[in-house]
């Protein structure tokens, strides 16, 4: 029998990692699915493991480290399910997460996609991410981050599922064209679900499909690396996928946030690889407007339905709120 879900893992130099977040899938009470790994050319350990004696998985060797984006792409095509459960190695699924997701598709049947509730894998009462929201302004931000487990909010529609821990059927994941592989890592998941939207798709947050996530215990939040991807292409998926008309109405506020960033980037000392960044968008901007033209061409809402998708409250945005409905 084809499995239902292929859980896609990508690893690179995760070290203990990988084996923990396969542990944890070996104990999973819903057992129609595959697991792909794909390791980015790991310089470290983290293959060398004893992998769980009722986990069935491959292992797909890259000849060097093509990115978050490229490697989902590739496990994509060689796999068989019907949905694609990505997954981080920084990830830890509790014994439930895909029971809980397949009773969510029962709930929501039309639905193209789906995120999990992560909690911090230090703390669990805590919430590392509720749902990724879009600030119009330009920013994504995971909903709820740093507030009690108590605050995670029922299933609602959210803007994007964070990549740590989504749900993308496969037919929709394919027919998008997957990530957009030139951002190599960050904030692929939200162009992915601003691609999805615009051609007519939703996504569900679920409460109770639950990862536990170290949260950038890999690349570090606040390493040089993750400032120049996380900004460049925040960039990028704001100018790929705003539609005209609001991208008119937020320019504005988007200008003066990226010009903002600057000294506080400066103080934090990554003030170099932010104006890297920011440099690097905007000379790949033709290119970028090119792409864009052909994603808007292909638009099939109106404005105001992206429109309420976002999140309009600079408030909400700086409490992190969940901005589910």
């Amino acid at each position: 029998m084809s499995p239902y879900i292929s859980v896609i893992i990508v690893n690179y130099n995760s070290g203990y990692r990988l084996e923990k977040c396969l542990s944890a899938l070996s104990l999973q009470t819903y057992r129609n699915f595959e697991v792909i790994i794909v390791d980015n050319n790991s310089s470290d350990a983290s293959l060398e493991f004893d992998p769980p004696e009722n986990l069935d998985f491959t292992i797909i060797r890259m000849k060097e480290n093509v990115g978050f984006a490229a490697a989902n792409n590739r496990a994509s095509k060689k796999s068989s399910g019907e949905w694609l459960a990505l997954l981080n190695p920084d990830a830890y699924a509790k014994a439930n997460w895909l029971e809980e997701f397949t009773k969510g598709v029962e709930r929501f049947p039309d639905v193209d996609a789906f995120g999990s509730l992560q909690l911090n894998a230090n703390d669990p009462t805590l919430i590392d991410g509720a749902g990724d929201a879009y600030f119009a302004a330009g920013i994504s931000y995971r909903g709820q981050f740093n507030r009690h487990i108590d605050t995670a909010p029922p299933d609602g529609e959210c803007f994007a599922p964070c990549a740590a821990a989504a749900f993308f059927k496969r037919q929709v994941f394919e027919n998008l064209g997957g990530f957009e592989e030139s951002f190599f890592c960050y904030s692929e998941d939200v162009d992915l679900a601003f691609r999805l939207r615009l051609s007519g798709g939703r996504c569900i947050q679920l409460r109770d499909a639950i990862v536990h996530h170290e949260g950038s215990g890999i690349t570090k939040q606040i390493s040089g690396f993750a400032v120049y991807h996380g900004h460049r292409n925040r960039l990028w998926t704001y100018f790929r996928n705003m539609p005209l008309p609001l991208l008119i109405l937020t320019l504005p506020a988007q200008l003066v946030i990226t010009l903002i960033l600057i000294p506080i980037f400066v103080l934090r000392g990554s003030g170099s690889a932010y104006m890297r960044g920011v440099w690097h968008a905007l000379i790949n901007l033709p290119q970028v407007l090119e792409e864009r033209s052909h994603i808007q061409l292909n638009r099939q809402v109106s404005f105001g339905r992206m429109a309420k998708a976002m999140t309009w409250s600079p408030i909400a945005f700086w409490k992190r709120d969940a901005d589910l409905y």
